[in-house]
């Protein structure tokens, strides 16, 4: 996969308690709404099972993994060509997925810290892995020189282990202020010092919702608009929830840029 232009990764959870309650799915609910993720432009699945928003509480390893094995056994059977990523923080969910099945990006949202295990399988694996800024920064008054300096560190640390394939995120959301996250957001040019394709995840977060008064459910106009401006600013991939209308920004983007 190249990104000569941006593209879309949508957001799949097999979970109860993900902050954006109509972005959970059941087994029996998954295929059709990942067929229409894929018909409407994504070109990546990013499939969790463990929530990870604020104030939620982890579920079970164990159950984690029930979850995956159960979502991606269908998704291997009936969409074997789609380009699947596992979103965990746990490196034996990646051990085991990626030993059963069709998984090919590892999408962390700890950026390696909640889980001591999770380095060496990220880097027994070699899948290309989303690398997220999810330290605590919020005593600072500027994050944008912390959370690039700790991004650097970490590209360095997973290139020293062999593993060149590197997607960063600059986890808006995750330890950041609301002004930070829209401090982040305006400098969000200066992550192209890294290199690598940037991930923005944006969708219907709270950086929205808290600014404009509503509620995840009322924020897909915000996050259109956001996104737009991210792809102004360099984003090479947008997670989100609503598939159609950021491939739609997408579309909208090339034809100013004069992009194919």
């Amino acid at each position: 996969m190249t990104f000569d232009v941006p593209v879309v990764m949508g957001i799949l959870n097999v979970t109860p308690d993900s902050f954006y309650a109509s972005s959970r799915v059941q087994n029996d609910s998954l295929l059709s709404r990942a067929k229409d993720m894929l018909a409407a432009g994504a070109a990546i699945l990013d499939l969790g099972a463990c929530s990870t928003r604020p104030g939620g509480e982890f579920v079970s390893e164990a159950e984690e993994l029930a979850r995956l094995h159960s979502a991606l056994d269908i998704l291997d059977k009936e969409l074997p060509d789609a380009v699947v990523s596992v979103d965990t923080f746990r490196g034996t969910v990646v051990r085991e997925c990626v030993k059963e099945h069709n998984v090919a990006i590892v999408n962390d949202v700890s950026g390696f810290n909640w889980d001591n295990s999770m380095l060496d399988a990220v880097l027994e694996t070699s899948l290309p892995y989303v690398l997220t800024h999810s330290v605590d920064v919020s005593s600072l008054e500027r994050c944008t020189p912390q959370v690039l300096t700790s991004l650097s560190q970490k590209m360095w640390q997973l290139h020293q282990g062999g593993l060149c394939d590197v997607i960063v995120d600059p986890g808006f959301g995750f330890g950041k202020t609301l002004e930070q996250n829209f401090e982040l957001f305006g400098n969000m040019r200066e992550f192209g010092l890294l290199e690598a394709p940037l991930l923005v995840g944006i969708s219907r977060k709270s950086m929205i919702t808290r600014t404009l008064g509503i509620k995840a459910a009322e924020a897909l106009e915000g996050t259109v608009a956001l996104n737009t401006m991210a792809l102004d600013r360099g984003a090479d991939i947008l997670r989100v929830h609503d598939v159609e209308e950021a491939v739609q920004a997408v579309a909208l983007w090339k034809a100013v840029n004069g992009k194919k």
